[in-house]
């Protein structure tokens, strides 16, 4: 059995219903699951995780895409988290059986889709970008959806699948393959939103601070306090803990006080368990010690 892990984000996080109908589109599939979905009202995102066999999951994706496309209208979308996209983004993820390499042909195979059937231009990000400046899904995004319409006139940036002007409503996507991504937000007791900007300066490493961190700062207005909102591409480089500690310090030079953080989506089990290591001190401890590993451990033997 091969199993694709994929993370799309919808840029819309306040009508339940429309969210809920992108989602249906996914349960046509036998063999593909939502493993976990979310709304985010301030930055009106949703993000879903999926998982499922490689040719379905690329089809569920598609179709999740045009229902996006026609039920999101970014020129009435407004919210924190920068987009360019109804859909914004759709990472492919190897999870069982399978290889980057063949993540990379299936972000190809999809944004040939999109571009060619939905009339969408298809960006290439991460291991399947075509050129070393659209690695970074932060150098493609910039500009917005309301910058792409002057932004794709320029040469070096021609999409690599779909047309050479931006959808009207629909936007861009990127579309790629990468490894597991953590969406790590850490809430500050202010509603400053300069001090949460300064502190995402410090830990993000476009700007100095750890290489895997990917920081901005964002307003939470219907809470009245402000987010160091992040991606963290690689936890075991960049983890958690380490992470957290230098936001809190970053906030004690201020005065504020981190109030609380919040994960978006799913996690790999390790991730938490170093979280666990750290803070606790352990000693000589690792995941085999965990009794859910050893009940999957028990359960594939007798299978």
């Amino acid at each position: 059995m091969k199993l694709i892990e994929s993370v799309p984000n919808f840029s819309e996080g306040r009508n339940e219903e429309v969210v809920r109908s992108i989602l249906e589109e996914a349960r046509k599939f036998e063999n593909v699951w939502i493993l976990d979905w979310s709304m985010d009202y301030d930055h009106n995102r949703s993000v879903v995780t999926l998982i499922g066999y490689p040719d379905q999951i690329v089809d569920a994706l598609f179709n999740m895409t045009k229902k996006a496309t026609e039920l999101i209208d970014l020129r009435k979308h407004r919210g924190e988290h920068p987009r360019m996209g109804a859909t914004d983004v759709i990472p492919f993820v190897p999870v069982m059986n399978t290889t980057m390499e063949e993540c990379v042909e299936l972000s190809k195979e999809l944004g040939k889709r999109i571009g060619e059937e939905l009339r969408i231009p298809v960006y290439l990000y991460e291991r399947s970008a075509t050129k070393p400046e659209r690695e970074n899904l932060a150098n493609i995004r910039k500009g917005e959806f309301e910058g792409f319409f002057e932004k794709i006139k320029d040469p070096n940036w021609k999409p690599d699948f779909g047309p050479r002007e931006v959808h009207p409503t629909a936007g861009v996507v990127a579309v790629g393959a990468r490894e597991y991504l953590i969406a790590f937000n850490v809430n500050l007791g202010t509603d400053n939103l300069n001090i949460a900007k300064k502190i995402a300066k410090a830990v993000r490493h476009i700007s100095g601070g750890f290489r895997y961190v990917k920081a901005i700062g964002v307003e939470l207005k219907d809470r009245g306090m402000v987010q160091v909102s992040m991606n963290l591409t690689n936890y075991k480089k960049s983890p958690i803990f380490r992470v957290f500690e230098v936001i809190k310090r970053e906030a004690q030079r201020y005065g504020v006080p981190v109030v609380g953080s919040e994960i978006i989506g799913l996690i790999p089990l390790k991730a938490l368990v170093d979280v666990a290591d750290f803070y606790l001190q352990l000693e000589d401890f690792d995941h085999t010690r965990i009794i859910e590993n050893k009940l999957i451990d028990i359960l594939s033997i007798e299978e």
